[in-house]
């Protein structure tokens, strides 16, 4: 009996849907069915369906439409049914059934709820399309049709390798803009003198302009690595099947409906050579994670760089300013925090710690298939995900507003004792580091001890040596 101000169902509103594990009632309106509920129901785990990945749920209408125009073609599907399907994928394509993609990122199974999650919308997709209700499966069946010759085995990875090739050209365009940003600030900041450090310690003089350059040149040996990785993905085992052997497949299937998904997507992807092999190989998944890590810790080096510069105002470095983006403490009035860098380094730990989770689930395979699959999938769109919001912060809400303190830095590198090592070649190592240690215990300037002291360099040689020019592209002399 329902409670009291609650609406008790009516049999209108569900469906009753069966499989070999009996009954499961299915709301009217939902386009997938039985199993997808099941699915739905078992695995409870990040709470995160499938439909948060667009490009995810895009492959799986790409790889459903090349396979059912390949069986079309090769005469093992009815054209009817198969050009329904497609018009289906086109409309799963297009982000129409996004919503109707429910199963959890992370499932026991390989990725089988979720290749029957697409099989079952497509399929009553289809049936609308001929103008039948949602459940007729005699008419167009989700895995006598939509699914035939294939299997979750070589249509999850497909589909997987597809949504990252798609979901990587936004990070990398993420990932160049930042570059350009870090390059620009090298332009503008090209003609202010600063120390370099090595150790926390005073090294030699530089420009800041180098060190933003630095940064572009880094960030942009990123975007390289991650073009690289990506042709690796563009090798699937589409038409492998089960294990690799092409079981259920018409011959030819595996050859054209690779040659389908690269006509509908624009993308040269290969068929493997050895499907065994690659139902079972999650390598190139492995080296993409790698790649992640790889830009997290370089961005991490980097955020600290900057958190280190910006540190202060009065007791730190205080050599760059960072925009201000919020009160930095509850009980400390004015202060000011590097909260975009911080949360930059907290995205790049997840990503590093995520990769571990590659790692180890593509240890956990056996035999000839991966069953854990589906966390890497997890695991990868999360790390790219998080670091593509986390690089465009930093370029929005940081880099594209830094200031630099020329004067400080300025007088930071003519009251260091490291600008000494631009006598060494004059002077020599050991005259040198004893003009230096007479600065540390004394307290004089370099200036002092050389040129009013010691008489080591007159006024003029002084200023020629220790030029700006001479200083950032220092001049070799004895």
């Amino acid at each position: 009996m329902a409670k009291v101000g609650q609406k008790k169902a009516k049999a209108a509103d569900f469906r009753i849907e069966r499989d070999f594990l009996g009954e499961k009632r299915i709301p009217a309106d939902a386009y997938y069915g039985v199993q997808t509920q099941r699915g739905k129901d078992n695995f409870h785990i990040t709470g995160i369906p499938m439909s948060v990945e667009p490009n995810f749920v895009k492959a799986f209408g790409y790889v459903k439409k090349a396979a059912a125009l390949a069986n079309r073609d090769l005469g093992v599907l009815d054209k009817k049914v198969a050009n329904a399907i497609a018009k289906a994928c086109d409309r799963v394509i297009a982000g129409e059934f996004r919503d109707q993609f429910v199963t959890d990122f992370i499932q026991g199974g390989a990725g089988t709820s979720t290749n029957m999650n697409a099989n079952e919308v497509i399929a009553n997709a289809a049936l609308e399309i001929l103008g039948e209700k949602k459940g007729n499966y005699a008419v167009v069946n989700p895995n006598d049709h939509v699914n035939f010759g294939q299997s979750t085995n070589d249509v999850y990875p497909t589909a997987f390798r597809l949504a990252l090739v798609l979901r990587l050209a936004s990070y990398m365009d993420s990932l160049t803009r930042l570059q350009a940003s870090f390059f620009a600030k090298s332009r503008e900041f090209g003609n202010i003198l600063k120390m370099g450090r090595t150790h926390l310690q005073d090294a030699v003089p530089m420009s800041m302009g180098a060190e933003f350059h630095g940064w572009s040149t880094t960030i942009g040996e990123e975007v390289q690595r991650i073009a690289e990785v990506r042709q690796l993905l563009l090798e699937i085992n589409l038409g492998a099947t089960a294990i690799g052997t092409t079981v259920t497949a018409a011959p030819g299937y595996p050859e054209l409906a690779t040659r389908y998904l690269s006509e509908l997507t624009g993308l040269k992807f290969i068929l493997a050579g050895d499907l065994v092999e690659a139902t079972s190989d999650t390598g190139a998944y492995v080296l993409l994670s790698g790649v992640l890590k790889r830009t997290s810790a370089k961005l991490t080096k980097i955020c600290n760089d900057i958190r280190l510069l910006a540190s202060g105002p009065r007791c730190g470095l205080n050599e760059i300013n960072l925009p201000q983006m919020q009160p930095g403490s509850s009980i400390m009035p004015g202060k000011v925090n590097p909260v975009i860098p911080e949360v930059v380094n907290q995205t790049g730990f997840l990503v590093i710690g995520l990769d571990l989770t590659v790692t180890l689930a593509a240890s956990a395979g056996q035999l000839q298939l991966n069953v854990m699959e589906p966390v890497i999938t997890f695991a990868l769109f999360t790390s790219i995900s998080t670091m593509q919001h986390a690089v465009d912060s930093l370029r929005q809400n940081c880099v594209d507003g830094i200031t630099v303190n020329a004067e400080r830095t300025r007088d930071m590198v003519l009251n260091s004792l490291g600008i000494v090592t631009v006598l060494k070649p004059a002077l020599g190592y050991k005259k040198c580091a004893e003009i230096a240690r007479e600065g540390y215990e004394t307290g004089k300037s370099l200036h002092d001890i050389v040129v009013k002291e010691r008489k080591l360099l007159t006024q003029k040689k002084w200023d020629e040596v220790f030029s700006f020019a001479n200083l950032i592209h220092p001049k070799f002399e004895q």
